[in-house]
């Protein structure tokens, strides 16, 4: 019999791209997808257009991280194998604007999951896989942060998330639930949503190639991350739950990159030259004699995590994992896809 999988947050980056690796080894995937009036599906469309057995074997339910009633029928209806908890207000400036809502969704949103495997006996049978977050390092304690750095999170959707991460090794330890948490640092691809800054900068760059936009509007260039492909990421979720216990791991790629770094990569792809002129708020980009990059306040978190980056070498040696896409080669596939947009 096929093993079934269950994933919240099936309509994200992350869940398309877990959907497809989970079909490729055979499981049976059940995805939740939340009622909207306007399309929200188009990441895992095309793998309506595959071949009827993989069609048969993807099924969507609707509901929400946030009811639990719905969240818990579901469970009990399906009976998982796996569950991957990958549904979140994942926008960190935003969770700042909706506090409330970041926390319900993604703090409680694990709760729900967790209770729910609990009290329909499922503990024996179900994996859980939480998504965490570099974020929830926050303000850097160690210089590298790994499984046993302190955690120090400085932003709500930082803050929701380490709740979701605790509670999940709670639940591990007093019910036996296999629940383990993947402490994932950033990760991009061409289905990146488009309010986030990698996204947002290769779209903008490719138009203004194409003179199709003027100026491109961004916070802090100065701030760090340690930057991998969502793709590699998710069979990295895959793995923590083929482990043969539960545990927590950090998935990354132990390189790092400034905002600015990266601008320079997306536009030495794009054949640009960025000359910088200026500095703090008023640093601007050129090209052509022409500013095309600019600092705009709005743009500024109230509190702003300057540097992150990871040690995977725990993932490394237990699970055999290891990042194949380097950040030039996920570069190269984000402008393409923006390309071929335009």
């Amino acid at each position: 019999m096929k093993k079934k999988a269950l994933i919240f947050g099936v309509t994200g980056q992350d869940g398309s791209y877990l959907s497809e690796i989970l079909l490729k080894k055979g499981y049976v995937v059940h995805g939740v997808k939340r009622r909207s009036s306007s399309i929200n599906t188009q990441r895992v469309d095309h793998i309506y257009q595959d071949p009827h057995e993989i069609k048969r074997n993807f099924i969507l339910h609707y509901g929400d991280i946030t009811d639990s009633t719905v969240v818990s029928k579901i469970i009990k209806e399906i009976s998982p194998d796996e569950i991957y908890n990958l549904a979140a207000q994942s926008h960190v400036a935003v969770s700042f604007e909706v506090p409330e809502y970041t926390a319900n969704a993604d703090a409680l949103g694990a709760l729900r999951i967790l209770e729910a495997i609990r009290f329909h006996k499922l503990a024996k049978k179900t994996k859980f896989y939480q998504a965490g977050t570099s974020e929830m390092f926050g303000k850097i304690r160690e210089k590298i942060q790994n499984e046993n750095t302190p955690f120090n999170p400085i932003s709500p959707y930082g803050v929701a998330k380490q709740y979701a991460h605790w509670i999940t090794i709670n639940y591990r330890k007093a019910y036996g639930i296999f629940a383990s948490n993947g402490i994932l640092f950033n990760h991009e691809s061409p289905r990146r949503g488009e309010t986030f800054v990698t996204k947002k900068i290769v779209a903008a760059l490719c138009k203004i190639k194409l003179k199709k936009q003027k100026t491109l509007f961004l916070g802090n260039l100065y701030a760090k991350r340690d930057w991998g492909h969502a793709k590699d990421y998710c069979e990295a979720m895959w793995k923590i739950l083929q482990h043969k216990k539960p545990d927590d791991f950090v998935i990354a790629t132990g390189k790092q990159y400034s905002i600015k770094e990266f601008i320079e990569i997306v536009s030495s792809q794009l054949n640009m030259k960025i000359q910088w002129r200026g500095k703090g708020i008023n640093e601007k980009g050129y090209h052509d004699g022409k500013p095309i990059i600019a600092c705009d306040k709005k743009y500024f978190r109230p509190l702003d995590v300057e540097d992150l980056i990871g040690n995977a070498s725990k993932a490394a040696k237990i699970l055999k994992w290891k990042p194949k896409i380097n950040l030039k080669q996920l570069v190269k596939e984000m402008i393409q896809y923006e390309m071929d947009l335009n």
